[in-house]
């Protein structure tokens, strides 16, 4: 059965006007022109420097590019992105939209109530859909349902995750997840995320952990025969993501009192980011 839960954590902000595309494309690291009705894409928002500010859906209803992000970063995002506004013919707003995530079906046969704007999520077939509406839609799952789902898949939650203006896309799994173009051209940002992949110069990646005790918070310290190795970040019920150095992933580590098991999913290449 088809699971809709829905996601108050996350708001969507509008693009529109005739340059809408154009502006977004040399701003973020996946091809805008792909968005289109029915079709999202994921994208990433980063410094000058490469390092990760934001990342959101971008969805379309052909009229407007609806990015779908976190709720507490949209205020930058709208910030951030105008500040590149110039003479481009684009207005910036925050959309009176609700976001749902659907999975393990389709949500076009949960039933007549599911409307709005429906995408599959790009990331992984099994990630399943991202829905906007701007009326309520009936749910049969949760917000920590969701959770624990793209938890075992190995999908990064934004600033759960990553580390604003310290986290390259790459450690993220953003190549793998189809989070960036490789061939659009150039973008905010673009310059070290191609010398990272084409150098080999991923270190460490954010992983699944399975995790045995009590659960750390996020931020703490991950050892390997007493010596740093990662860091925790999100979490729920025994499973959770961390940033892990990559020669210390086949091994069983330690975090406050918890054990925590590395479990890279099949999509994940590791030690081949070059």
């Amino acid at each position: 059965m088809t699971k809709i839960a829905a996601l108050p954590a996350r708001a969507v902000l509008a693009v529109t006007g005739e340059d809408r595309i154009s502006f977004l494309q040399g701003l973020v690291s996946n091809d805008v022109a792909d968005a289109a009705p029915g079709r999202a894409v994921w994208a990433a928002l980063l410094t000058p420097q490469g390092k990760w500010l934001a990342d959101f859906f971008i969805l379309s209803d052909g009229e407007r590019l609806l990015l779908d992000g976190e709720r507490a970063q949209l205020p930058m995002l709208q910030q951030r992105l105008s500040r590149y506004r110039l003479r481009s013919r684009v207005t910036l707003s925050e959309a009176d939209l609700l976001v749902f995530a659907a999975w393990d079906g389709d949500p076009g046969i949960a039933g007549p109530e599911v409307a709005g704007i429906v995408a599959r999520d790009p990331r992984l077939p099994e990630a399943g859909w991202r829905v906007l509406s701007a009326a309520p839609v009936a749910v049969n799952a949760t917000e920590e349902d969701w959770d624990l789902h793209r938890l075992a898949l190995g999908l990064p939650d934004g600033s759960r995750d990553m580390e604003a203006e310290k986290s390259i896309l790459l450690e993220a799994g953003f190549d793998e997840l189809h989070g960036v173009s490789w061939t659009k051209g150039c973008y905010m940002g673009q310059e070290l995320t191609a010398r990272t992949k084409y150098r080999g110069l991923v270190k460490r990646r954010l992983v699944p952990v399975r995790i045995d005790g009590d659960t750390p918070p996020a931020g703490a310290p991950i050892l390997w025969e007493g010596r740093e190795v990662g860091t925790m970040r999100s979490s729920a019920g025994r499973q959770g993501m961390a940033v892990v150095r990559l020669e210390a992933l086949e091994n069983v580590l330690q975090c406050e009192a918890a054990r925590i098991t590395p479990a890279p999913p099949k999509w994940m290449r590791m030690g081949d980011d070059g």
